[in-house]
């Protein structure tokens, strides 16, 4: 009987400690998620992951000029696609400042995943990065090659002449979405 009760209180203390380890390792992960919130929720990323249908533009988002639409693939309205002005790099600085900004395949996410999250508090923007109904249907790996990878979103740490980049360094960014979606993504709870 004493055998049984040793081996009961080791294996709780193990659990205890796991428990412990996984708890840090959220508590980590959930602080890496500021970083990502911040970057997500910038001028660079949020203009373009709207609510609606028109882009916001300028450091300021403000509604888009000439009635720009998202259109049904997320590339401009029938007759006005987004590459009409935007091309597949920035102009050179010596054209001025606000004028259109350029990248490869220049567009607003699809109307399907919109991933809006203007004005999203940490814990529901967590939970949309995560879903894959919304989010096309990315898992970890394809959310962090995005982040990674992707010219239109590096395009947001090299935004040209008069816009702002992204407040984070690409490098840290990828860094701390590496850590919050290596303990499983876990979102921080509202009001904490």
């Amino acid at each position: 009987m004493r055998r049984h009760l040793i081996l009961g209180t080791v294996v709780l203390i193990g659990l205890a400690s796991y428990a412990e380890h996984l708890f840090a390792d959220d508590k980590e992960a959930i602080k890496a998620f500021d970083t990502v919130q911040k970057v997500f929720q910038s001028p660079r990323c949020q203009n373009c992951h709207i609510p609606g249908d028109s882009p916001l533009q300028f450091d300021a988002g403000i509604p888009h000029a000439m009635s720009v639409v998202r259109g049904m693939d997320g590339k401009g309205a029938a007759g006005l696609p987004c590459a009409t002005c935007h091309a597949e790099a920035n102009p050179p600085a010596s054209y001025g400042p606000h004028t259109p900004p350029g990248a490869p395949h220049w567009s607003l996410p699809p109307e399907a995943h919109k991933m809006a999250w203007i004005g999203l508090p940490a814990d529901q923007l967590c939970a949309m990065i995560k879903d894959r109904s919304s989010n096309g249907d990315r898992d970890f790996a394809a959310l962090i090659k995005h982040v990674t990878e992707d010219k239109l979103v590096l395009w947001g740490w090299n935004p040209g002449e008069g816009r702002a980049p992204v407040p984070v360094p690409h490098d840290i960014f990828v860094t701390q979405f590496k850590l919050w979606a290596a303990a499983g993504g876990p979102c921080p709870v509202q009001g904490s």
